[in-house]
């Protein structure tokens, strides 16, 4: 199949209308005059030249034509340059669907130290706010905190219902259960609290979103994952609304008392990414009391 070649023509009147003959590669082709560039859709083979040279032709005479030069291309080209086309716009969707549902382009989080926790400022959510340091929260007894991505989401109020389902255990152990949010818009908190047992703080400055905070943008609803969390939490009679901020990803902390440390960060590494239940509950078994420490010694 012949694509691009590249040759001459001339220019023929015959009956007061001027044809072209090209001569390319050896074969002469004519077609009707048109203007611009030339691109030939259809053409018939009027006779073969020995000569591989390109000739100058008027009226069947060398050397009194006008010779100019042509692009010439097989018409099915087009169709081919086409399907071409298409499927390489199908393939690269498809590999970039691919690799949206792998964990390539997900940012990796970076482990909070105790020392970073402890020094963070949260703010009460009373009409007359009090600043703490957040190591108020788990000195004594330690604490399961969530870190809310926003309290408006739907897959966050699911999350925050199912550390909820534990308050009743994370009782008997002594452990509390806490969120922080880093919005106070309108009555987002207010309608978050029935589905979270527990104190709500504000973290103005999203320290508990950090050390490096880590945003999905609009990735996260082409992920096969985020959608089956969506599925699952409207299943479940979840509903939420769009206020707020919501793509910096939030996790849950299980903080030990005292110096004990962090015994569970969990990530949220895309929407609706849940914390397991029963690692958050083996991690508060883990925290020693401060008081039963000091009643030992």
């Amino acid at each position: 199949m012949e694509m691009f070649r590249y040759g001459h023509y001339v220019s023929i009147k015959s009956n007061n209308v001027e044809r072209y003959k090209f001569i390319i590669s050896g074969r002469s082709r004519g077609v009707d005059a048109v203007d611009g560039e030339y691109l030939v859709p259809k053409f018939e083979v009027s006779e073969v030249e020995e000569k591989l040279t390109l000739s100058l032709i008027d009226g069947g005479q060398k050397g009194g034509g006008k010779r100019r030069n042509i692009w010439y291309m097989d018409p099915s080209f087009f169709t081919m340059g086409m399907w071409s086309i298409g499927a390489g716009a199908l393939g690269a969707a498809a590999l970039a669907l691919l690799l949206a549902n792998t964990d390539v382009f997900l940012s990796k989080p970076q482990k909070a130290a105790l020392e970073y926790l402890e020094d963070i400022d949260l703010k009460t959510l009373e009409k007359e706010p009090r600043t703490l340091k957040a190591k108020e929260l788990w000195e004594k007894n330690g604490a399961v905190i969530m870190a809310v991505r926003r309290p408006g989401c739907f897959l966050c109020r699911e999350e925050a219902a199912d550390l909820s389902s534990l308050k009743s255990m994370l009782d008997q152990l002594g452990v509390p259960l806490y969120a922080v949010v880093k919005e106070h818009i309108r009555t987002e908190v207010k309608d978050f609290q029935p589905y979270f047992k527990g104190e709500i703080f504000l973290d103005e400055k999203k320290k508990f979103y950090g050390p490096q905070r880590r945003k999905m943008m609009f990735m996260g609803f082409i992920r096969l994952g985020v959608w089956y969390n969506f599925f699952r939490a409207w299943n479940g009679g979840f509903s939420g609304n769009l206020e707020g901020e919501g793509f910096i990803l939030g996790g849950v902390f299980v903080v030990g008392s005292g110096k004990q440390g962090i015994l569970l960060e969990h990530r949220e590494k895309e929407f609706g990414d849940k914390v397991n239940l029963l690692s958050v509950l083996e991690a508060a078994k883990m925290i020693k009391p401060q008081t039963l420490a000091s009643e030992k010694k």
